[in-house]
């Protein structure tokens, strides 16, 4: 039996199974053995040297990557080509896209890379299409933006969110607050914060066992943490966790009580590419989700240059500016003068250790 096999052997017992107390431990292993059997089903593609194909990947660059996923003939093309200098091809047909295609958005003095994949389809992560190759470069994001059609109904945002998820990533979640240590001797011992709901050393020493984990320590500091939570945790290496950003396009095809329904659910914006409508709320949104924070640099003397920003990551500290601007820099670094929001008073004197905010004034002084 082949892993495609199991899988849906597996998939076929868990929808039959009554979730109920007695059966939570049968279940826990059930979904155990789904996770592990996914995860093999990546590893041939990689190490067997198909990988994405020649041409699938393309270079990160930038000071972010955004992703576009969804079906086949969504707009994702006619995006990247209305928001940079690159031409996607773009036809009312499916699979225009058979590569990924990159393009850069200036905005806010960033360099938001853009990467439009191929469109995916339902069982892509079993191998259909080219689904595998467009689930792990979309790993590589820092953010996902998932292209929706607003005049079709039906269930193709939970159908993505279902690729996505069985091959690893996790839409706008946050790592589980559970520590696992792997020792050589001890057997497993469970250890919480608060009692957690749904685990217990039964089921947590049955997944371990699962993955041939026969000693390990257990700390869960969340007493609402899931199986599912502790799978992902034995997956650590193998688990993403991504924001979402659902995007309906074609908005001018919908009346405007569909547009304002689907406009109010959470992480979502409306567009209508055909017509330009929403492009700039959804730049907007995507600098907003990218969390990202313009820096001016000075020196000495000198006025600083209020056109060209440094961009850097929220919650930046100087010494990760530094790192921006020079890698030997912190080798020399003295102090820092800091002009902003995050200054005390202007400018502060700050070591390395100081926190940035968005468009604060910093100038460098070495030794």
């Amino acid at each position: 039996m082949g892993i495609l096999e199991k899988i849906a052997a597996i998939q076929e017992e868990l929808a039959r199974t009554q979730k109920n107390k007695a059966t939570e431990y049968h279940i826990g292993l059930l979904k155990g053995k789904l996770a592990k059997y996914r995860r093999e089903l990546m590893e041939p593609t990689q190490a067997g040297g198909g990988g994405g194909g020649q041409g699938f990947e393309v270079a990160k660059a930038g000071d972010a990557r955004v992703t576009l996923i969804g079906f086949p003939s969504v707009g994702k093309s006619s995006f990247l080509s209305k928001v940079t200098n690159t031409k996607s091809e773009a036809a009312n047909y499916e699979f225009t896209t058979l590569t990924s295609v990159g393009g850069i958005l200036e905005y806010n003095g960033a360099e938001v890379q853009i990467v439009d994949l191929p469109g995916i389809i339902k069982a892509a992560s079993q191998g259909k299409g080219r689904g595998r190759q467009v689930i792990a470069v979309s790993k590589t994001s820092d953010l996902i933006m998932m292209v929706l059609d607003a005049t079709k109904s039906g269930d193709q945002r939970q159908i993505l969110e279902n690729e996505l998820e069985s091959m690893g990533i996790r839409l706008n979640k946050t790592r589980p607050d559970i520590s696992l240590k792997i020792k050589s001797t001890g057997g497993v011992r469970l250890n919480s914060i608060n009692p957690p709901k749904h685990l217990n050393e039964k089921v947590v020493s049955g997944l371990l066992k699962e993955y041939k984990i026969h000693n390990a320590d257990v700390l869960i500091r969340d007493e609402n943490v899931t199986i599912d939570d502790f799978i992902d945790i034995i997956n650590d290496q193998h688990i993403s966790y991504i924001k979402c950003l659902y995007v309906y396009n074609k908005i001018d095809a919908v009346s405007l009580e569909e547009c304002d329904r689907l406009a109010r659910e959470p992480n979502t914006v409306v567009m209508s590419c055909a017509l330009d409508l929403g492009i700039e709320d959804l730049k907007e949104e995507i600098w907003r989700q990218l969390d990202l924070l313009r820096l001016y640099t000075k020196r000495r003397g000198v006025a600083p240059v209020l056109d060209d920003p440094m961009v850097v990551r929220n919650h930046s500290t100087v010494s990760e500016v530094c790192d921006a601007i020079h890698r030997d820099m912190k080798n020399q670094f003295k102090y820092a003068l800091v002009w902003g929001s995050s200054a005390k008073h202007s400018p502060q004197k700050c070591g390395l250790t100081h926190e940035v905010h968005d468009e604060d004034v910093v100038q460098i002084v070495t030794k």
